[in-house]
């Protein structure tokens, strides 16, 4: 689903510029100037971003897979791009931030916790090795001994460049507990062969934003990443555009894993998980300490899917160094990790298994913590890599979900009868293969010169046509808009025709 057709379901056709006084966005906008993501009904052209320009303000980038442009503009300039008729919607560019942290097998308690050394000890090969992971964080170190083996490449969208290299830290530490080589020295991963890869969108305080997430969304969709480590958020909803980037990801096949953030309290109550975490497109993970129970920092709420361990979790650090880091953005990639294993002992199992059905078996292979069934504080329970093995290797993994087949409008047209006084709106239904549709829900807006007139909805018969007669038809413009297709096994590619019809 592309943001313009998303941005049309749910009725948003308008500016937003009133969440510039809720949300933080990021800091590099200087005094009185705001950082903005710009979504057009058409593709920005040379003209939308010399206005920006224009106006005191500059692009910072642009997207390949949705109509939206990330710039800095002045503060009293969001009246006037508002006015512009390409604009459809504005809105900040949130910060983000880290979320905080304060014998190899010996060494990393949360892997054997969660049982990852019964992947490799049961069947050596299932070490991750097929599958991409993409560490979205604040780069990787690397030339670190226990990462350099497994990195694949990455990008640096702090300073756009190819070399994403980890000046803070954080990224690698979560990269370590994700994909830390098995070489007998240093530690160990959970994913210890997976081909890593490094997406830099924070810089070395720990800060970036959301536009720099979206084009390394883009980036993981144009390079076949099957998981996505995000140990990073914002306490504020960044928005629609933000969203749509995740879910977008999500339909291509990615898992986007993601810490539920440190915002929690010691009585566990309150809805207080981050984004992107909170997202239904995203896996939001919550901690454990070594005894199973939940440190007070772990944030709580109805989205936290899964528990992972995160309290004094020893990983790797930048210049061949390590430390103990705690904070559900170790929690993290302990999840990103086990979710690589089970896709490839999938592999390995000759099991078709895509990103729904490892977000299943993450959450079936769970042992249940608190109160029975998923709950607000550990989610389904206690991540094991043992478990989802053995579901899979017992055939009750989830089948892969059948894609559903895009469907359009072909057509809209227009049929007088008795004698002209009636007339019949029929508007065809097509499958991406060019057959029709049968018994698709077809809702349509009529407007006569102008005015509203009505909404009608139809099921389209065996020629995949639905028929809507208005009687005594009046004289005059007729104008009619779809507004919705809905069929089972399909989805409607979002473009309307939107025919006019003069009825003499």
């Amino acid at each position: 689903m592309t943001l313009y057709r998303a941005l049309l379901g749910s009725r948003l056709i308008l500016v937003v510029l009133c969440l510039f006084g809720v949300f933080q966005t990021a800091q590099a906008a200087p005094p009185g100037h705001v950082d903005v993501l710009i979504c057009y009904k058409k593709w920005p052209v040379l003209n939308d971003l010399t206005f920006i320009r224009n106006q005191g303000g500059e692009v910072r980038r642009s997207f390949s897979r949705m109509p939206v442009c990330a710039a800095t503009i002045p503060q009293a300039a969001l009246n006037l791009l508002a006015k512009n008729p390409n604009v459809l919607l504005v809105e900040p560019d949130v910060e983000i931030h880290a979320i905080g942290y304060q014998d190899e097998l010996n060494n990393v308690w949360g892997v054997e916790h969660i049982e990852s050394d019964y992947a490799f000890l049961h069947n050596p090969s299932i070490t991750g090795a097929q599958v991409k992971v993409a560490v979205i964080d604040s780069g990787i170190d690397i030339d670190h001994p226990d990462l350099a083996a497994n990195y694949a490449g990455g990008y640096d969208f702090v300073n756009n460049d190819n070399n994403p290299d980890d000046d803070n830290g954080h990224g690698t530490h979560c990269a370590g507990t994700l994909a830390a080589v098995a070489d007998g020295q240093g530690v160990v991963g959970v994913a210890p062969g997976v081909k890593l890869y490094a997406l830099k969108v924070l810089d070395r305080n720990g800060s970036g934003s959301f536009s720099d997430v979206i084009a390394a969304l883009e980036w993981c969709i144009d390079n076949g990443i099957h998981v996505t480590s995000n140990s990073y958020g914002s306490d504020g909803d960044p928005g629609f555009i933000v969203e749509q980037a995740f879910i977008d990801a999500y339909e291509a096949g990615i898992l986007n894993v993601a810490a539920a953030g440190n915002s929690g309290d010691s009585s566990g109550t309150g809805n207080n998980v981050g984004y992107p975490a909170r997202y239904d497109s995203v896996i939001a993970v919550a901690a454990v300490n070594q005894s199973n129970s939940r440190p007070y920092f772990s944030s709580t709420g109805p989205a936290v899917e899964v528990s992972a361990p995160g309290t004094q979790i020893y990983s790797t650090l930048p210049n061949d160094d390590y430390a103990s880091y705690s904070g559900t953005s170790m929690a993290c990639p302990h999840t990103a990790g086990m979710a690589a294993l089970l896709i490839q002992a999938g592999l390995d199992a000759s099991l078709s298994i895509d990103n729904r059905g490892v977000r299943q078996l993450l959450a079936d292979s769970c042992i249940d913590l608190g109160d029975s069934g998923r709950d607000s504080l550990y989610g389904y329970g206690l991540i094991n890599v043992r478990n989802g093995i053995n579901l899979i290797e017992a055939g009750l993994a989830p089948p892969a979900a059948v894609e559903p087949e895009l469907m359009s409008v072909s057509a809209i047209r227009f049929k007088l009868v008795r004698n002209n006084r009636d007339m019949i709106v029929r508007v065809f239904i097509t499958s991406e293969s060019g057959e029709p549709v049968v018994g698709a829900r077809v809702s349509v807006f009529l407007k006569l010169n102008g005015k509203p007139y009505g909404s009608f909805t139809k099921l389209t018969n065996i020629n995949g046509v639905a028929n809507f007669r208005i009687n005594n038809a009046v004289r005059g413009y007729w104008r009619v808009s779809v507004t919705d297709v809905t069929a089972d096994g399909y989805v409607w590619d979002g473009v309307d025709p939107n025919r006019l019809y003069r009825k003499r």
